[in-house]
C-alpha cells in the first residue's frame, strides 16, 4: 500500500533552514535603521512569514514604528515608502539568507525518508525569487532540493491565503489537499495550510517564535529553553495546527500518524 500522505509542503526559514529564522531580522533591522527608524527584534519578528512587502507594511503600521517614522521623515509612511524599503531589503535579505542557509538538523534525513516513501516535496516562502537565488543551491548541496519552490510575489496574495500552497500542489501534480501536509514555524503559515484544506504541523523550537540559532537555543538553561519552546508551541496550536513538533527532526512519526488517519478516512479540521 502506498503512503497516504501524497505531499509535504515546507516553509523555508525557521522550518528547513536558518534555525531561529534570523536572516530576515538582520535585513529588516538594517534597512529600517538606514531609513532613520530603529526597529526592535520583536517588531521585526511580529509578522514573520508574510510576503516581505506585506511584512514591511505591517511593521510600518505598528503604532510605535508609525510614530517614529513620522518623527524621522515628517510624514506618514506611504506605498512609495513600502516599495523603497522592499527594494532596499531584497539585496540585504539575499546576503543575510546566504549566510544563514544551513539546514536545520534532521532536514536532509527527513527529505530522504520522504523520497523513499514516494512523497512529493514542495515549499513556500515569504522570500522573493532573488532572495532565494543563493539558498537553493546551498540547500541542495546539503541534501535538500524540493520538487517545487513558490516564492513571494508569484501569487496574487501571500500567506495566510492558501494561494502559494495551492500553486505548489499544482506544480507537484498532487491532490486532494487533504492528502497533503503543510509544515511551518509561523502562525500565518499554519493559517495558509488550514485555508488550503491541508493537514498542518507547526515547528516550535527551530522557528521564529523562539528566534534563536541552534547553538544559542542549546545554551539556554533547561527551564528557560522549555518555557520559550512551550510558548512558541502554544501560539502554533492557537493558530490551529493539527500537530506541533520541536523541529523537522521530529516530524516523521507525526506524518505516519497523519497517513494512518487519512487511510482511516479522516480529514484535517477546518
Amino acid at each position: 500500500m502506498s503512503f497516504a500522505v501524497k505531499a509535504v509542503v515546507f516553509d523555508w526559514a525557521g522550518t528547513m533552514i536558518d534555525h531561529g529564522c534570523c536572516a530576515p531580522v538582520v535585513a529588516l533591522q538594517r534597512v529600517f535603521a538606514e531609513a532613520g527608524v530603529a526597529v526592535s527584534e520583536a517588531e521585526a519578528r511580529a509578522d514573520m512569514g508574510r510576503a516581505k512587502r506585506d511584512h514591511i507594511r505591517a511593521i510600518l503600521a505598528a503604532p510605535r514604528v508609525a510614530t517614529a517614522w513620522v518623527a524621522a521623515t515628517g510624514s506618514t509612511a506611504s506605498e512609495d515608502d513600502v516599495t523603497r524599503l522592499h527594494d532596499a531589503v531584497e539585496p540585504l535579505m539575499r546576503s543575510a539568507a546566504r549566510d544563514c542557509a544551513a539546514l536545520i538538523p534532521g532536514a536532509a534525513d527527513l527529505a530522504a525518508t520522504l523520497r523513499a516513501h514516494g512523497v512529493r516535496i514542495g515549499s513556500c516562502t515569504g522570500y522573493t525569487r532573488p532572495m532565494m537565488a543563493d539558498i537553493l543551491p546551498r540547500a541542495a548541496e546539503q541534501g535538500y532540493a524540493p520538487d517545487a519552490v513558490i516564492c513571494s510575489g508569484e501569487t496574487p496574495e501571500g500567506r495566510p491565503s492558501p494561494l502559494m500552497l495551492w500553486k505548489a500542489l499544482v506544480e507537484l501534480g498532487v491532490w486532494p489537499a487533504w492528502a497533503c501536509v503543510k509544515v511551518d514555524d509561523a502562525s500565518v503559515g499554519i493559517g495558509e495550510g488550514k485555508a488550503a484544506g491541508a493537514w498542518t504541523v507547526g515547528v516550535a523550537a527551530s522557528g521564529n517564535g523562539v528566534g534563536l540559532n541552534h547553538a544559542a537555543l542549546q545554551a539556554l538553561p533547561v527551564d528557560e529553553r522549555t518555557r520559550r519552546v512551550a510558548a512558541a508551541a502554544a501560539d502554533l496550536h492557537a493558530a490551529g495546527a493539527d500537530y506541533v513538533v520541536d523541529s523537522v527532526a521530529d516530524l516523521w512519526p507525526v506524518l505516519e500518524t497523519i497517513a494512518a488517519r487519512i487511510a482511516a478516512g479522516e480529514r484535517p479540521a477546518a
